[in-house]
């Protein structure tokens, strides 16, 4: 890192905090998100009383049905505004959550505390992608269980992402593209020493309700996805919009199902 990596990483993540707020998030989160949570929550097996940790929990998609479970679940985001819609779902579900500001780069968790940590599309984006690996496996406990989806390099979010990034400035050197969490070997890589085994499957996401076209989830998306309505800002004041319109537009007409990889690990 060079010497004023720290407080380009501060800019990162206030940054990264103000885009994950604009926008409705949560009608993104129940249109594409919410079953992937259920699914999750049922794949890693949570039993009354358990100890559990979601990691950049967003609205509470993972963390809700883990308390619907049975779990003692803590939801650890970077973004007040998500926590607290959180809340509000939660007490519509009639579950408990602790809801807690916290960077998932430096968890806010004690020591080997968690007999299950989830995330589900949202460690994937914290910038230093083995710095939040180790945090994760340091808050599990021998024996405990890790669940982890990331959206794939290969699938209709991997596009998204790449049709975007071709736009935007790079990033820092130390920041890692959030997609090669999506790669097996990389995440093998990053727990490399920590004491979790790992194994792997690939499953899709659909939103429900179906866009009728690509055109409408393109305005669906660009009008109400954080990051997307930041790129299209930006994109619109540099008059290149147009352009990137018609190539996600034809992107979200080949089909609406994206695929993720599922990490599950056991901590030895």
């Amino acid at each position: 890192m060079t010497t004023d990596a720290p407080e380009i990483l501060t800019q990162m993540k206030a940054g990264a905090r103000a885009m994950w707020s604009a926008g409705d998030f949560p009608a993104i989160a129940q249109r594409y998100l919410w079953p992937v949570g259920e699914r999750l929550v049922r794949r890693v097996g949570i039993g009354a009383g358990e100890q559990v940790v979601d990691v950049a929990c967003g609205t509470g998609n993972a963390a809700i049905r883990a308390a619907e479970a049975g779990g003692v679940v803590r939801g650890i985001d970077i973004t007040p505004r998500l926590l607290e819609e959180g809340r509000h779902l939660a007490e519509k579900a009639g579950v408990t959550v602790e809801w807690i500001e916290g960077d998932a780069e430096d968890l806010p968790v004690p020591d080997e505390s968690a007999d299950v940590v989830l995330s589900t599309f949202g460690v994937m984006f914290a910038p230093r992608h083995r710095v939040a690996a180790v945090e994760l496996a340091r808050v599990l406990r021998p024996g405990g269980r890790l669940g982890i989806c990331s959206w794939t390099p290969e699938g209709l979010q991997g596009e998204f992402f790449r049709i975007l990034g071709a736009y935007m400035p790079p990033a820092p050197s130390f920041a890692q593209p959030p997609l090669l969490w999506g790669n097996e070997q990389h995440v093998r890589e990053l727990f490399a020493g920590t004491g979790v085994q790992l194994e792997f499957e690939r499953e899709m996401a659909t939103e429900e309700p179906r866009f009728h076209s690509g055109i409408e989830a393109l305005e669906f998306n660009s009008t109400t996805f954080g990051p997307l309505m930041a790129v299209r800002a930006e994109l619109e004041r540099r008059g290149e919009w147009p352009a990137v319109r018609d190539r996600l537009a034809a992107l979200y007409e080949t089909g609406s199902e994206a695929e993720y990889l599922v990490a599950l690990g056991r901590k030895t």
